[in-house]
């Protein structure tokens, strides 16, 4: 056996025999550290949206705030307002929100929506990670809770804690069966809904297109969509194109901003500013979304949840994300939680997403080292983190091409009612 070899094997053989000796203990401890960074972080988090003056606290809900009123207004944000960076559709759904309360009254009406979509979350977590023992229901139950991007999300006023669960409920109940016009007309209305921020749900459009093996619910989403955009512009002065024209000159400005101010981090657009190569950022980005469109087609009978894994991280690269949408990788989390339990892959497979799980956990818990360490600290923390998200994609990548080159696979029912291809025994 080469060295290498001997030596991975060994690694396994001493990892999976502590784990069988320890596994209660280790997950106590966890639990137990993780609930207390749990309750701190969020705790502190709450108060920042509450009560924290901007721009501490709520920044991003008061942006929008202002936003959304001056939508309804009709004055022409794409051309008043350097923060205007969503859509028109985005302004029209996040009316219901902002745009009718004065300010405080909006903080706590999103602190009580945040409650309630972080509790979804939670058992969405529970549900699709397909924990059994009351250990593994609680460990998996404070995963969302004890991430540095959820509490993040949650002071800003931002948006992704609203997001992912309308994301995952609405994706893994496209491929439950039978399929009906009723599931896939919610289906794509909580996906309509999660588009209330496209750099971080439009590139899931690709499963709501391609894995359901129908169109059906694709085609709601583009024509909910439109409807939407039409219905926005009555408040402008403007036409629907001209809408949509303005608000992506606006974008693309921010994009750059944030590539070379350094507010994003780990995003292809940094990258290429670092390099030089900022102006070539939308081709790439295109690129890259075109390439993950193609990738989806022909892995579309791949585990669900690989494929969901797989978009969450290119959609994480794609371009400009500051830290609070790297809630993002919650989703790879619950892919490896699953890959590490379920039969869908070989011993070595488990034993690997096992390992990626965990480094890519510890790499999350709040408050993370973003802006926890000093210089040069933090960017060694950063750099750590892309490493081990890249290795992440890598991984569920050549997982799903493991699983579709099985050939012909027998179907199962996993714990999400979500059926996956299972491979055939040698």
């Amino acid at each position: 056996m080469p060295p290498i070899a001997k030596w991975r094997q060994m690694s396994k053989v001493m990892v999976v025999g502590f784990w069988g000796r320890h596994d209660k203990t280790v997950l106590r401890l966890a639990i137990f550290l993780m609930s207390f960074v749990a309750l701190i972080w969020l705790g502190y988090e709450f108060w920042r949206l509450l009560f924290q003056t901007a721009p501490m606290g709520a920044l991003d809900l008061v942006q929008r705030q202002h936003e959304v009123q001056d939508w309804f207004a009709g004055k022409p944000i794409y051309r008043t307002r350097g923060t205007a960076v969503y859509p028109p559709a985005s302004y029209l759904i996040l009316w219901s929100h902002l745009g009718w309360l004065g300010t405080t009254a909006a903080r706590w009406l999103w602190a009580v929506s945040s409650l309630g979509m972080l509790a979804w979350l939670v058992w969405l977590s529970v549900r699709e990670c397909g924990a059994k023992t009351r250990l593994m229901v609680a460990f998996t139950a404070l995963i969302p809770l004890s991430i540095y991007p959820t509490g993040a999300t949650i002071g800003n006023g931002q948006l992704p804690v609203h997001i992912l669960p309308l994301l995952v409920a609405g994706l893994t109940l496209l491929r439950q069966e039978p399929g009906n016009w009723r599931k896939d007309l919610l289906a794509a209305t909580l996906f309509l809904i999660a588009l209330i921020k496209p750099s971080m749900a439009a590139p899931f459009f690709w499963l709501v297109l391609l894995a359901p093996g129908r169109l059906r619910p694709a085609v709601f989403v583009v024509l909910g969509y439109v409807g939407l955009t039409c219905l926005a512009s009555v408040f402008q002065q403007h036409d629907p194109v001209q809408l949509l024209y303005d608000w992506q000159v606006l974008a693309r400005a921010g994009v750059d901003w944030g590539a070379q101010r350094g507010g994003g981090h780990n995003n292809l657009a940094g990258w290429l500013n670092l390099q030089g190569m900022l102006p070539g950022n939308t081709v790439f980005s295109f690129i890259l979304l075109m390439a993950l469109g193609l990738w989806t087609y022909f892995h579309r009978r791949a585990e669900l949840w690989i494929l969901i894994g797989v978009a969450a991280l290119v959609t994480r690269f794609l371009t400009y994300h500051r830290w609070y949408d790297d809630l993002l990788i919650l989703l790879p989390l619950i892919a490896l939680f699953r890959t590490a339990k379920q039969s869908i892959a070989s011993s070595d497979q488990r034993f690997i997403a096992a390992i990626l799980f965990a480094l890519t956990l510890v790499f999350m818990i709040a408050p993370g080292g973003l802006y926890l360490l000093p210089p040069p600290w933090s960017q060694i923390y950063v750099n750590l983190q892309a490493l081990i998200w890249i290795c992440d994609l890598f991984f569920l990548v050549a997982l799903a091409r493991h699983v579709t080159r099985a050939g012909e696979a027998s179907t199962v029912q996993m714990p999400s009612v979500v059926k996956v291809a299972v491979p055939k025994e040698r």
